[in-house]
C-alpha cells in the first residue's frame, strides 16, 4: 500500500489486534438498544471521519470511549455540516444553528430522536460534562460557513483556540472525572496550545485541496506574503516553485509544533502515552504532506499502513499496561436531565444576573472614561490579624475574607471594570502553619463548588502553580475556566500558588525553548514576544494596585504587568472592605496623573502679583 492511500479499519485492525472495551460500553448503556445504537453509530462516524482520532481512542480505559466517540462525532457532524456542498452559506449556518440549538432541547429533555445528540446527551449527564465551554466552539463552526481570512499567526490561533481547544479539554476533564487526569504543569500549558496549534495546522495541509476547491484557503497572510505568489498559484490549484516553498515551510513549523515531549511532564502514563502516540502519528502525517508534492492540491495525502502500524502497535502495549495498574472511577447514576426552563448545560447562555445590591443601597461613583482604570490587582492583605484582634483562630479570618472578595467582584461589575486580579495565596505562603494553609485552599474550593459566581458575568481564570495544590483544587479552577470562557463581562484572576519570579523565571525557560526551537530569533526579540509566552498573555497591565493592612510593598505581585501601577494602600484589614473601598480607589487612581516617563503638563503660569 503506497504512502498516499488510506488505510481501512479493517487493515488496522488485523494488524493491531485489542479489546473493544464492548462489556464496559454495555454497562454503561445498560439494557437500552437505542442507545447502544447511537454509541456505535458515533463509533462508526469517528472512524470514517478521522481513523487517526480513533485510534487514539482506543489507546484510552475501555470504560471512556464511548463518551470520546459522542465528543468526536458531534464535532465531525457540526463541521460536515459547516462544509456541505450543496448548500448556500447562509443555509449552511443556519443547519449548524439548529443542530446547536436541538441540542440545548434535548439536554433538557435528557434524550434526542437523533442518534448522534443521544449520545451526547447520555454522555454529558453520566460524566456530568458541562459543555458549556462548547458554545463558543459551535458558534466558530457555525461562522465558518462564511469563510475564514486570517492576518496573521495570532488572529489564526485565536480562531484554533475557540473552534479546537474546547473539545480537546471535554476529553481532559473526562479523564478528571475517571480518576486518571491529563495534569498540565502551568509551565507546559504553552506546550499544550501549541500542540493543538501544530494537529489544527496538519489538518489544514491533509485537507488543503478540498478546501481549496471550496474556495477556502485557511493559511495567514503573514505566512503567504512570504512567499509572492504563491497565494493566486494556491488559489487556482497550481504547483509552482513558491507553493512548494510555502508547504515546506509551513509542514516545517507544524512538524516543530507537535513535538514537545515535555509537555506530559508529571502526567499519567496512560494520558502520556495518548498524547506522545498523537504526537507521532502527526508527524507521520506531515511526512506524507511533505511526500504528497504537487497531489497535495488534489487529494488528501495518508501515511501507510506500515507507518501506523509502527508507531500504534507499541503504544496499545504501553497504554493497556498503564491502564490495567490504574483503578478507574466508574460513573454512578445519570445526573438528571435539567428542566425546560433550567439553565442547559449545553452553552453558558442561562440569564445572568446583575450583581446583589450593596444593603445600604450604595451605588457607584460616576467615573469618566478616559479615568476609569482597566485593570484593577489587590493583594488581600490582613485576614489573620482581622482575626487575632477579634480572638479568633487565624484561618476565621480567611473564611471572613470569602465575603469580602465577593463583595469586590460585585463593586467591579457594578462599577464596570473589565480586568480584577486577586492575590489569594503566594508561594510564599506554604511558609504558614499547616492548619491556616488548609483554611484557605479549603475555602477557596468550597467557594468554586458553591458557585458563588456562577450566574454572573464573570470570566473566571486561575493564575499560579499547581506545584503542590491538591489535585481536586486545580481541577475546580479549571472546570470553572473552562465553564466560564466565553462570558465577556468582569474577567476574574484569581491568583492562588502565584510568585511574580516564578512566573518571570518559567516564562524565560518557555522562551528559552523557543529560541532552541527556532522560534524566536533571540536577538530580534522584543517585549511583545517575552509577553506572549506568560501563562495569560492577553493580560492587560495593571493600572491599580491596591493593598489593604497597612503594609507597603507589593510582595513578589505581577512585577511584569504592574511595572506602571498606580499604588494605593489603605491601613484596615482585608475583611473589613466592601465594594465601595474599591469605588474610593477606583475614584483616588481618577484623581492621579499618569505621565509613564513623559514630562507633566503644567497650566500656564501667572505673572506675579505687583507690589502694592
Amino acid at each position: 500500500m503506497s504512502a498516499t492511500t488510506k488505510p481501512t479499519t479493517a487493515d488496522l485492525d488485523a494488524a493491531l489486534p485489542a479489546r473493544q472495551g464492548r462489556p464496559a460500553a454495555r454497562r454503561l448503556t445498560g439494557d437500552d438498544p437505542s442507545l447502544r445504537a447511537a454509541y456505535r453509530l458515533c463509533r462508526r462516524i469517528t472512524r470514517q471521519h478521522d481513523p487517526a482520532i480513533h485510534a487514539l481512542i482506543r489507546l484510552m480505559p475501555a470504560l471512556l470511549r464511548p463518551a470520546c466517540w459522542a465528543l468526536w462525532a458531534a464535532a465531525s457532524v457540526l463541521d460536515d455540516l459547516a462544509d456541505q456542498r450543496d448548500a448556500e452559506p447562509a443555509e449552511r449556518e443556519a443547519r449548524v444553528q439548529a443542530w446547536t440549538q436541538a441540542l440545548q432541547r434535548d439536554l433538557a429533555a435528557g434524550t434526542s430522536t437523533d442518534p448522534v445528540r443521544h449520545a451526547l446527551v447520555d454522555t454529558a449527564l453520566r460524566w456530568r460534562l458541562d459543555l458549556a465551554g462548547l458554545q463558543g466552539a459551535m458558534t466558530s463552526t457555525r461562522d465558518d460557513t462564511r469563510g475564514r481570512r486570517f492576518a496573521d499567526w495570532a488572529e489564526w490561533r485565536a480562531w484554533c483556540n475557540e473552534g479546537i481547544t474546547p473539545w480537546v479539554d471535554q476529553v481532559r476533564h473526562l479523564f478528571e472525572q475517571a480518576g486518571a487526569p491529563m495534569t498540565l504543569r502551568m509551565d507546559r500549558q504553552r506546550d499544550y496550545e501549541q500542540f493543538i496549534d501544530g494537529a489544527q495546522l496538519t489538518d489544514i495541509l491533509t485537507d488543503l485541496g478540498a478546501d481549496l476547491a471550496q474556495g477556502h484557503l485557511l493559511l495567514p497572510r503573514e505566512a503567504l506574503n512570504s512567499f509572492p505568489g504563491a497565494e493566486d498559484d494556491l488559489r487556482q490549484q497550481r504547483w509552482s516553485p513558491a507553493t512548494a516553498a510555502l508547504i515546506a515551510e509551513v509542514t516545517d513549523l507544524a512538524r516543530r509544533w507537535v513535538t514537545r515531549p515535555a509537555m506530559t511532564t508529571g502526567m499519567h502514563p496512560g494520558a502520556a502515552t495518548v498524547f506522545h502516540t498523537a504526537a507521532a502519528l502527526l508527524r507521520a502525517q506531515l511526512d506524507a504532506v511533505d511526500a504528497a508534492g504537487p497531489a497535495l492540491l488534489k487529494r488528501a495525502p495518508r501515511p501507510s499502513v506500515a507507518a501506523r502500524v509502527r508507531i500504534l502497535a507499541p503504544a496499545r502495549l504501553r497504554s493497556a499496561l498503564a491502564w490495567s495498574l490504574t483503578p478507574l472511577t466508574v460513573p454512578g447514576p445519570r445526573r438528571p436531565a435539567v428542566s425546560a426552563n433550567g439553565p442547559s448545560p449545553a452553552a453558558d447562555d442561562s440569564p445572568l444576573r446583575p450583581p446583589p445590591p450593596h444593603p445600604d443601597g450604595a451605588r457607584p461613583p460616576q467615573i469618566a472614561a478616559d479615568r476609569m482604570p482597566s485593570h484593577v490587582a489587590i493583594i488581600m492583605d490582613g485576614n489573620g490579624r482581622w482575626a487575632e484582634q477579634r480572638g479568633l483562630p487565624r484561618p476565621e479570618g480567611h473564611r471572613a475574607g470569602t465575603t469580602a472578595a465577593h463583595e469586590m467582584i460585585y463593586g467591579a461589575l457594578e462599577i464596570g471594570l473589565r480586568h480584577l486580579t486577586l492575590y489569594a495565596f503566594s508561594t510564599e505562603n506554604w511558609k504558614r502553619g499547616t492548619e491556616e494553609i488548609t483554611a484557605i485552599l479549603e475555602a477557596i474550593r468550597h467557594d468554586l463548588d458553591e458557585g458563588s459566581l456562577r450566574d454572573l458575568d464573570v470570566r473566571q481564570r486561575w493564575l499560579g502553580n499547581p506545584d503542590k495544590l491538591p489535585e481536586e483544587l486545580v481541577q475546580a479552577l479549571r472546570r470553572e475556566e473552562r465553564r466560564t470562557r466565553t462570558r465577556t463581562g468582569l474577567t476574574l484572576t484569581v491568583c492562588i500558588n502565584y510568585g511574580g519570579r516564578d512566573e518571570i523565571t518559567r516564562t524565560a525557560a518557555a522562551l528559552a525553548q523557543a529560541a532552541q526551537a527556532g522560534e524566536v530569533v533571540p536577538r530580534l526579540m522584543s517585549e511583545d514576544d517575552f509577553a506572549r509566552y506568560l501563562p495569560h498573555p492577553d493580560m492587560p497591565d495593571v493600572d491599580l494596585l491596591w493593598r489593604t493592612g497597612n503594609e507597603q510593598r507589593t510582595s513578589n505581585f505581577l512585577p511584569w504587568h504592574a511595572t506602571y501601577a498606580e499604588l494605593y494602600f489603605t491601613p484596615g484589614y482585608w475583611p473589613d472592605v466592601d465594594r465601595r473601598d474599591l469605588w474610593q480607589a477606583i475614584t483616588e487612581y481618577g484623581r492621579r496623573q499618569r505621565r509613564h516617563g513623559a514630562a507633566p503638563l503644567t497650566s500656564p503660569r501667572r505673572p506675579p502679583t505687583p507690589p502694592i
